[in-house]
């Protein structure tokens, strides 16, 4: 057990979260090839064999993938499951980033040039006694009041120069709730801790080139 794990339990905070680099190739390599078949630049069965390679890891978690275009986001997407095998969400929440995110339009093959992806693997929820005793750049956010939910990934505050309260009231929001309903009676706050990796979504090929996943 590491110093940062031993001080984030005393404290009843999230630990860090371990991916080793043979994971992180390998689910950064899924979700390229995962957004290239959803924007229809490669055809379906491509997906099969980042699928099988990714599948040697046998770590269980939620995942988020984010698009970014042009310093822009172009989509962000993830599936909260963490008993399901980290590349099958991976590969769901890449494909829903690239297609199904309601803010945007769905990605064409000839933006994938100008996309970075984003991976983010998420450790466990830590639910919270103080809604305001999580970590500003380091731990994400849940915000749940009955059945509905609302997450931020923990770079958000930063990206966004956003303070507890701000992310608090957002999470809230984005559950479908006013703001200020983390208060409420009933209302749960946990915190989470990423491990975030990505680069280009088309990877470069030897001699310069390049291609999709």
């Amino acid at each position: 057990m590491t110093a940062d794990t031993e001080r984030a339990g005393e404290a009843g905070l999230p630990g860090p979260v371990a991916v080793d680099e043979a994971a992180r190739a390998q689910l950064l390599a899924l979700a390229r090839t995962a957004v290239a078949v959803a924007s229809r630049a490669r055809p379906t069965d491509a997906l099969d064999a980042a699928m099988h390679e990714a599948s040697a890891t046998d770590l269980r978690a939620s995942a988020f993938v984010t698009l970014v275009e042009d310093g822009e986001l172009r989509g962000c997407m993830g599936i909260l499951d963490p008993v399901r095998p980290v590349h099958d969400a991976v590969a769901e929440a890449a494909a829903c980033a690239t297609r199904a995110d309601p803010r945007f339009r769905p990605v064409a093959p000839e933006e994938l040039a100008r996309l970075e992806v984003d991976v983010s693997v998420l450790g466990p929820m830590v639910p919270l006694a103080d809604p305001l005793a999580w970590r500003i750049g380091v731990d994400g956010i849940v915000v749940q009041l009955g059945s509905r939910r609302g997450l931020l990934l923990p770079e958000v505050a930063e990206e966004n120069g956003l303070g507890k309260v701000e992310m608090l009231d957002i999470a809230t929001r984005k559950a479908g709730l006013p703001a200020g309903a983390w208060r409420e009676p009933g209302a749960q706050v946990f915190a989470f801790r990423t491990e975030r990796f990505g680069g280009p979504a088309v990877s470069p090929a030897p001699g310069g080139g390049g291609e999709a996943g």
